[in-house]
């Protein structure tokens, strides 16, 4: 038997999606033919980003409708922040489970292509690149991702640690108060800066960073390499 595809959405997985969703609104004016339903259309959206192909090859057969259709609906949910809703639901999930580490966390960059372009080179990005800074929980394998920003590609790694911290989505399934700091942070010799290491402690995380120069002697990437898949993953 095969692995299964990536892209059919089963009734398990709906049931998290579907309270996520924004209420959709009938076009008065323009009505229109009635509006793809939005499982079938999440399905082509999982399809062309799966694959890499062009909205407008998506194949009539899914059933999910046209790449535009596809297309605006993910800009549709977007704009309504589905995305970050829908990502709180596995962490609530995770922690109702004890499934959730907050002993440690790993954070790291990675550059990605803008394809279509961006500001001027002297506002955003004299790259040309978008910059993800990503914190991962490192947990038993597979780790966790917890909250992924997008830069311009001339930031430094160290000046993106603190809004990437306070990023970080409540995380919920307990009766208690919602957990959002790992006890400890772990991060390569890129966030080598006394000044974000006492910003760390400020909110009240250990920072375990490497120093520029010199052994560290605590075998970080014997434990920071699930960020490094998490990016592999990513791309």
């Amino acid at each position: 038997m095969g692995r299964p595809k990536p892209w059919p959405v089963d009734d398990e997985l709906w049931a998290l999606i579907e309270p996520c969703r924004p209420g959709s609104k009938r076009r008065v004016w323009h009505p229109g033919h009635e509006r793809r339903p939005d499982r079938l259309v999440f399905q082509g959206i999982l399809f062309v980003l799966h694959t890499g192909i062009a909205w407008e090859h998506l194949p009539q057969e899914l059933g999910s409708g046209s790449g535009m259709t596809c297309w605006r609906r993910l800009a549709e949910w977007t704009e309504g922040g589905v995305w970050p809703r829908l990502h709180e639901v596995p962490l609530a999930e995770l922690r109702s489970a004890n499934a959730l580490g907050f002993f440690r966390a790993a954070v790291d960059g990675s550059h990605i292509r803008a394809l279509k372009g961006g500001p001027r080179r002297d506002e955003v990005l004299p790259t040309g690149a978008g910059r993800a800074a990503n914190t991962t929980w490192s947990t038993t394998p597979p780790a966790i991702p917890l909250v992924a920003t997008l830069t311009g590609g001339n930031r430094d790694d160290a000046t993106q640690l603190i809004p990437l911290l306070q990023a970080v989505p409540p995380m919920r399934g307990k009766r208690r108060r919602p957990r959002r700091r790992p006890e400890a942070l772990l991060g390569d010799h890129g966030y080598d800066h006394d000044k974000y290491r006492r910003l760390v402690w400020d909110l009240g995380v250990k920072p375990v960073i490497a120093r520029r120069g010199t052994e560290h002697g605590s075998r970080l990437g014997t434990q920071r390499w699930v960020v490094e898949r998490a990016f592999a993953h990513l791309h």
